[in-house]
């Protein structure tokens, strides 16, 4: 299996560590050419501003676009939960999101940066006990569409969802010395 991890900006080199843990090829991704030949791909945690600027200079996100309507898996974590959002609250206004997951997200809806915090989530589908959720500057779920589930919530607010092949979190599953939440992504793109 081949993995992509967007390397614009962000913790894209923790997710790749995961990935080879996990005894998977992660290459970076940072040209439209790169994106070819991949069976899921992961958009990291970062600045989803000035990600999303980049994807236009790097000319990725029309490909991007793409191969996300054939349906590419693909894990999106913290702003890569808002780039997939179909919508954003409190971006920029010329700010663009694929729209590959029906939900509203709000930039850095659980505060600043000193507002950080862990939290152990139930995560359906996964054995194994509960999963150390990171939440850094986390964006928050406001409302989720018909045919999005939530997979786990904290607070009673959605923190991980999928639709189809599209998996969000708002924390950093990353950062947490947890390869669970990964290898259930990938299993799903396996099988």
């Amino acid at each position: 299996m081949k993995v992509g991890v967007l390397a614009l900006q962000g913790a894209f080199r923790e997710h790749r560590e995961v990935l080879d843990a996990l005894g998977v090829e992660a290459v970076a991704v940072r040209t439209p050419e790169e994106l070819g030949a991949l069976d899921a791909l992961v958009l990291p945690g970062g600045e989803s501003t000035t990600m999303s600027k980049l994807l236009d200079s790097s000319e990725l996100r029309a490909s991007l676009s793409a191969l996300l309507a054939d349906e590419l898996p693909v894990l999106g974590t913290c702003a890569g939960m808002i780039l997939l959002a179909t919508e954003v609250l409190d971006g920029r206004p010329d700010q663009q999101s694929f729209g590959a997951i029906d939900i509203a997200v709000r930039r850095n809806g659980y505060g600043r940066q000193r507002d950080s915090f862990e939290a152990q989530l139930d995560v359906i589908g996964l054995a194994g006990g509960p999963f150390p959720g990171v939440f850094i500057r986390a964006p928050l779920v406001e409302s989720v569409g018909p045919g999005t589930d939530v997979l786990s919530s904290h607070d009673g607010v959605p923190v991980l969802l999928r639709s189809g092949p599209v998996w969000v979190s708002s924390f950093h599953p990353e950062l947490s010395g947890d390869l669970r939440l990964h290898q259930l992504f990938l299993e799903e793109v396996a099988s």
